[in-house]
């Protein structure tokens, strides 16, 4: 049965984000992602965890200035430094958060030369922390347009390219459902490299269950291919987050 984590930086918004672990606890989750730590001191993040028995499953590399719309820097040429940096920020937090996996971000960019540095990045981030579980997500062109990863075929040929064993496929579902299609098969095809899935309704970004998705079904796709790691729940509820969880009610 999969095993889901509320993602904080959208679910429980009516509490500020440090109450949103018990909140979570209390609905029934045995895990938590978030897209960035970096406004909290990791020691107080620690303590909500564990005074709540939650599962860190994820969080995102720094993604630059997100109000002037920088998200993040992988791919971004020139910004070798820059990329550096941010990793060291996620991997300082990590000593202390233990994070399933780390996201790390692309950035904004297209071409050769991205394409290249994002392999080289990736490259040495993932020889900096083998021990560290690091993934890549597909975004959608109309949510992030120009992101640099935007399609679970090209992710898959960079993390061939890259060859490292703790790089591996985050897998939205939301994303590849408006870039791609064919979920199920989908699935079935790049088990083998996912390391952690996300959910959310398509088109509006509801609860997992809302929209043009047979949610359940893909659900049951992931327990027939053999997949144990958590599946964030990446969604905007529709309104208060208690009230959009019937969803929930069979998993938990």
């Amino acid at each position: 049965m999969p095993r889901f984590a509320a993602n904080l930086s959208q679910m429980f918004q009516e509490v500020p984000f440090l109450e949103r672990f018990g909140h979570a606890a209390t609905a029934g989750f045995k895990a938590v992602e978030f897209l960035f730590p970096y406004e909290h001191e990791a020691a107080a993040i620690r303590a909500e965890l564990d005074a709540h028995g939650l599962d860190l499953a994820l969080y995102n590399t720094p993604p630059g200035n997100w109000d002037a719309g920088e998200r993040g820097a992988a791919a971004v040429p020139g910004l070798d430094v820059r990329f550096e940096q941010d990793i060291e920020r996620a991997l300082t937090y990590a000593a202390v958060l233990k994070p399933r996996n780390i996201h790390v971000m692309a950035g904004i960019a297209q071409g050769p030369e991205a394409r290249s540095d994002y392999v080289a990045r990736l490259a040495r981030a993932a020889a900096i922390t083998p021990d560290q579980g690091l993934v890549i997500e597909p975004i959608n062109h109309r949510d992030m347009p120009g992101y640099h990863l935007q399609t679970t075929e090209a992710a898959r040929a960079v993390i061939a390219e890259v060859a490292a064993p703790n790089l591996r496929l985050q897998l939205d579902l939301y994303h590849a459902q408006i870039m791609e299609g064919d979920l199920t098969r989908r699935i079935e095809a790049l088990a083998p490299l996912i390391a952690h899935v996300q959910v959310a309704g398509v088109p509006l970004r509801h609860e997992p269950d809302a929209g043009e998705l047979n949610f359940h079904a893909l659900m049951e796709t992931l327990d027939q291919v053999g997949y144990t790691g958590w599946v964030g729940c990446e969604y905007r509820p529709a309104g208060r987050t208690e009230d959009g969880l019937g969803w929930f009610s069979r998993y938990r």
